[in-house]
C-alpha cells in the first residue's frame, strides 16, 4: 500500500496557522494530503485584539476560546488531525506570563522534543514546516518554535533519541513560513493603490527596517489562488485575534489573487534532490 503523503506545520499559538501557510494547508489538504498540525501553547496571555469580542468574562476564557477558534479554523482549512500541545502561552518578554515557569518557553525543552518527536514519529511526515529565527518579532514562543522545530527534524530520526517515542522516521524536508517580507507587502500596497485604495502598509513599509525585519531567502512559492478565501474564513475564525476591519483584510483577496496569489517558504532541509526554485513543498520525494 503506497503510504499518504503527509504534512506537518509546527505553530506557536491559535491563529498562527491562518496568518501563516494556511493556504498551503488547504491546497494539499484538497489534494488528498494529510494536514497535520501541532500547536504549541493555548493563546492564554494574547489581548482581545477584536473589539467586537470584548465583553465581560471573555479574558477570562482566553484559552478555552482560542482552542475552539483553532479547531474552527482547521475545520475550514481541511486539517486531518490538531495535536494541541497546551503549554501556558509565554506573552513577551517582562511580561507576567513569561514568567510562568510551566510557559512554553521555561519548561524544559527535552519534554517539549520528545512529545514533539513522538508525534513526527506517529504521522510519518514528508515534509516538516516551521519558524525562522523570528527575527523583528522576538516572541519567546515563536523563537521555542524554531529550535525545537529544527531539532526535532533531526532527531525523529535517530533512534538513539527518545527510545520510547517511538520507531524512528527521518523527514524528507524542513521548511520555515517566509510569510513576512517586504517585497510582498511592497507589492501589495501598490496594488491597492492602482485600485484607488489609500496606500495601506506603507507606514509598516516605511519601517521595515527600523523594526528589524530581515528578508528571508525564498527559494519555494505554492501557488494558493484558489485557497485565499479559505484563508480569510479560517482568520476571521479567530474571534478573539482577529479584527474584521484590521490590517489583515486592508486588501481585498481579489487582489491578493491577482498580484500575489502565494504562499512562500525558506527550503533549510532537504535529504532528497530538488531543484531550486521550487513550487511545491513535495519536490523531489
Amino acid at each position: 500500500m503506497t503510504k499518504q503523503r503527509t504534512l506537518l506545520a509546527f505553530h506557536a499559538h491559535p491563529d498562527d496557522e491562518s496568518s501563516k501557510g494556511s493556504g498551503t494547508m488547504a491546497k494539499y489538504a484538497d489534494e488528498g494530503v494529510r494536514v497535520v498540525l501541532v500547536c504549541a501553547t493555548d493563546g492564554g496571555a494574547g489581548d482581545i485584539l477584536n473589539p467586537r469580542m470584548d465583553k465581560p468574562g471573555i479574558k477570562d476564557r482566553m484559552p478555552e476560546l482560542r482552542k475552539a477558534e483553532l479547531e474552527t479554523a482547521c475545520d475550514i482549512l481541511g486539517v486531518s488531525e490538531v495535536y494541541y500541545m497546551g503549554y501556558p502561552d509565554s506573552g513577551m518578554p517582562d511580561s507576567p506570563a513569561n514568567k510562568n515557569p510551566e510557559a512554553f518557553c521555561n519548561v524544559d525543552p527535552e519534554e517539549v522534543m520528545e512529545r514533539l518527536v513522538k508525534i513526527i514519529r506517529a504521522e510519518k511526515p514528508e515534509v516538516i514546516l516551521s519558524y525562522d529565527e523570528s527575527r523583528g518579532y522576538d516572541h519567546p514562543d515563536h523563537v521555542r518554535v524554531y529550535e525545537l522545530g529544527l531539532r526535532a527534524f533531526k532527531e525523529a530520526g535517530d533512534p538513539d533519541r527518545f527510545p520510547n517515542a517511538g520507531e524512528a522516521w527521518s523527514p524528507k524536508k524542513l521548511y520555515f513560513f517566509a510569510t513576512f517580507t517586504k517585497k510582498r507587502f511592497v507589492t501589495l500596497n501598490d496594488a491597492a493603490v492602482a485600485e484607488g485604495q489609500e496606500p495601506p502598509y506603507q507606514g509598516w513599509i516605511d519601517s521595515w527596517d527600523e523594526i528589524g525585519f530581515e528578508e528571508p531567502e525564498i527559494t519555494t512559492r505554492v501557488d494558493v489562488g484558489d485557497y485565499i478565501d479559505l484563508r480569510t474564513m479560517a482568520l476571521l475564525a479567530h474571534a478573539t485575534q482577529i479584527d474584521p476591519d484590521s490590517f489583515w483584510f486592508a486588501v481585498h483577496d481579489e487582489i491578493h489573487k491577482k498580484v500575489y496569489p502565494w504562499e512562500d517558504y525558506t527550503l533549510i532541509e532537504s535529504t532528497v534532490e530538488t531543484e531550486l526554485p521550487e513550487d511545491d513543498l513535495f519536490a523531489g520525494i
